[in-house]
């Protein structure tokens, strides 16, 4: 680019380049690295970028690591489809799911075998951070445990001020005492840190899945302690400032609050959160419940999906477009083999539009992500397995 157009002017140009674009012009100048490479571009960077939608899922009996497949997230929707490939430290994962995305980033968790082929393996726990627009993951081993009393649930984020990686675990001990106690993961520190301060007064159930609204991770919870019939009767949302590394309670209304946990799930539209209740779990309608301006217990209910009559067993939403349409799995009643299809619901029309694409019954998800250079200056090289140096203060 010509000397002549000033240094900020180029990168308000550059900035709404894709990432393989990106990539080449690292090695321009010194300059264009330094730039690039910037925490403030990364995320400056990253809000132009459109959105895509990636979907997994099992088609064989015996798939564990299932398909992975990302669908542009415009008018073309959902024609534009690309294949990925996982890097072998995820491949290689036991048991593993996806915590969350956040930022372009996704978050596996799983278990890694340790040891020799005729010496028993052990297994450690791990999580591994993938960016499929530069096929660049990290890996992160899990702090040990000693204590086998606590339940564990994990988030994960990506700070929108600094573009740093966060994870953040919460310990929460039921058998021998009722606390809670939580550590928190950088990429940029590479160390585990316990948390002493801001950490949830009582042990509230966090359920998966999580979303990430801003600065902020936000998960489905409910308190233990209190009953009412023999059901919790506090339902809440429990977020996680990703920033000030502080957790926080978001009331739900009372019609969301005093039901079963069991009947909730939390999911957004973009920069909103959404609340989905399910009428039991056979899970034959879901009602969408959206936050009004991010102020507590101001939900309201927009839509309620059913299922499609006579054909199908059972809905679940997965996540949402930019339009506000749900993407579901509607699980397919049949007598000699189980299936589930893709399907999109029209709120407007009240009509689903169905998806060629089948799998296994509950291996459906959806993650949000646009392209993003975040990981860009990380060490490991494209599919190789590094462990992040690892230690806990």
């Amino acid at each position: 680019m010509s000397d002549e157009i000033p240094f900020h002017v180029q990168e308000q140009i550059i900035k709404r380049l894709p990432v393989v674009s990106l990539l080449q012009f690292r090695s321009v100048s010194k300059a264009w690295k330094s730039l690039i490479d910037s925490s403030k571009f990364i995320a400056a960077h990253s809000v132009t970028q459109s959105q895509h939608l990636l979907l997994r899922y099992e088609d064989q009996e015996f798939d564990t690591v299932g398909n992975y497949v990302s669908l542009l997230d415009d008018d073309t929707f959902p024609e534009q489809r690309f294949v990925h490939t996982l890097p072998h430290s995820i491949t290689q994962l036991k048991q593993s799911n996806i915590v969350g995305s956040s930022l372009g980033l996704l978050c596996f968790h799983g278990y890694n075998e340790l040891g020799e082929d005729f010496c028993p393996k052990m297994e450690t726990e791990t999580i591994v951070l993938w960016n499929p627009s530069i096929r660049k993951s990290i890996t992160v081993p899990m702090p040990n445990k000693f204590n086998l009393d606590p339940e564990t649930d994990l988030g994960f984020g990506v700070s929108p001020v600094t573009s740093d990686p966060t994870i953040v675990e919460i310990s929460q001990f039921h058998k021998t005492s009722y606390h809670c106690e939580a550590k928190v993961y950088t990429v940029s520190s590479g160390k585990w840190r316990n948390l002493s301060s801001n950490v949830p007064r009582k042990p509230f159930r966090v359920f998966w899945p999580q979303v990430v609204v801003d600065r902020f991770i936000y998960w489905c919870a409910f308190d233990p302690l209190t009953m009412d019939n023999g059901l919790p009767n506090h339902n809440v949302i429990m977020s996680f400032d990703i920033i000030n590394e502080s957790f926080g309670v978001v009331e739900l209304p009372d019609s969301l609050r005093r039901i079963s946990p069991t009947q909730l799930c939390i999911s957004k539209v973009r920069d909103s959160i959404v609340m989905l209740e399910y009428d039991s779990f056979v899970k034959r309608a879901c009602g969408v419940w959206m936050m009004e301006n991010g102020v507590e217990k101001s939900f309201t209910k927009r839509f309620t999906v059913e299922a499609p009559p006579y054909w199908s067993k059972s809905i679940t939403t997965l996540g949402f477009r930019k339009s506000g349409q749900p993407i579901m799995e509607v699980e397919i009643a049949h007598d000699f083999y189980e299936q589930s299809q893709l399907v999109v619901y029209e709120p407007n029309f009240e009509r689903f539009n169905y998806i060629e694409i089948y799998g296994k019954p509950e291996t459906f998800s959806v993650h949000s992500f646009m392209e993003t250079l975040v990981l860009i200056g990380s060490i490991e090289v494209e599919d190789d397995g590094h462990i992040a140096t690892c230690s806990l203060e």
